[in-house]
């Protein structure tokens, strides 16, 4: 095997390095192979990460799997393993170490009342409870606790909007919590306060999950694409990647925006449709657009077909013709 990467990391306690390992990347035949070796008390432990035949896979895997040890403290012995340059400069850093501090020296008793605030004011105002606050804001304030509304602004995520609907009710309860705070607002004294190592280390976990779902992102996209090929059907995609159905043809509307063909797919799910029935919904579509489905689902289907159930099953039927639909009209000729 030819190794075309590799780099060693070590892991640091106590400012004694407490552990080393080597992240390499090979390839073979065409095949790339990629791992993480560990040196241990026990002696020196091998963990493959990747074995496959897709670089752009293997790279997905690459960036989670290396976020994750990153996460627990490993730093690159040589720097170029990873570009830092945008995770640690920037304005938003106060407002990440602001964060970082909160979720550090957290108030759980405080931060678990105002989260029961928060599902009441959402029932009452019948809103989605993101939409009042965050869980990451709800933790600035349980730290923090600001007792004005300045200083509620100052929170990252705290608008004059949400200062103005939600601020005295969260100011009251902060205002009631007594005691002393950690420091006093303006916050700038957090930053002298923040190991940059465990910050870094935060940054990364942060990291960790958006990355592990982007990797799952490409490894279903390849799953389709292999079963396209392959000329399974709807059902059988969704038995292999998860997927509900809507979230399948969701998948497959992406595809055919990149340049994928899912012609045979489409054909194959809508070959139980009358073409009477496709024709009037194509016809929609030239009269109506195809930004919005529910205005054609109500032109083609009367009354009685809505009412009688099955919504889903027709408004996949509009989705699959649509995919066809927008095929058509990219590859007619332009007038003019």
């Amino acid at each position: 095997m030819r190794i075309v990467f590799l780099n060693s990391l070590e892991k640091k306690s106590s400012d004694a390095v407490s552990g080393g390992a080597q992240v390499w990347i090979g390839e073979e035949e065409g095949l790339w192979r990629m791992g993480w070796n560990e040196t241990t008390a026990e002696g020196e432990q091998e963990t493959i990460w990747y074995e496959g035949g897709s670089w752009s896979e293997m790279l997905h895997v690459y960036r989670h799997r290396l976020v994750v040890k990153l996460g627990e403290g490993y730093r690159p012995v040589i720097e170029g393993i990873w570009d830092e340059r945008e995770e640690f400069q920037g304005r938003g850093m106060a407002a990440q170490k602001l964060i970082c501090y909160s979720e550090l020296h957290g108030n759980e008793e405080f931060y678990n009342e105002l989260c029961a605030w928060r599902r009441k004011k959402a029932s009452a105002d019948r809103k989605a409870p993101y939409m009042i606050a965050s869980n990451r804001l709800l933790r600035l304030i349980s730290v923090f606790k600001p007792w004005t509304t300045e200083e509620l602004l100052q929170l990252p995520g705290v608008g004059e909007s949400k200062a103005a609907e939600y601020g005295p009710e969260l100011l009251e309860m902060a205002q009631a919590q007594g005691g002393e705070r950690p420091g006093d607002f303006p916050l700038g004294w957090v930053e002298q306060n923040i190991d940059e190592d465990v910050f870094r280390s935060w940054m990364y976990k942060q990291k960790e999950a958006k990355f592990k779902l982007e990797m799952e992102k490409f490894s279903t996209r390849r799953v389709v694409l292999e079963s396209l090929a392959q000329g399974l059907d709807l059902q059988e995609i969704c038995v292999r990647t998860n997927l509900d159905r809507r979230e399948a043809v969701e998948l497959l509307e992406l595809l055919e925006k990149d340049g994928y063909t899912t012609d045979s797919l489409v054909q194959l799910e809508l070959k139980d449709m009358p073409t009477e029935q496709q024709n009037e919904v194509w016809k929609a579509f030239e009269e109506m657009g195809d930004s919005f489905l529910k205005p054609v689902l109500q032109r083609v289907y009367d009354q009685e077909t809505l009412d009688a159930g099955g919504l889903d099953k027709l408004y996949e039927r509009l989705r699959l013709l649509r995919i066809s639909y927008r095929r058509h009209k990219e590859r007619a000729p332009k007038a003019g």
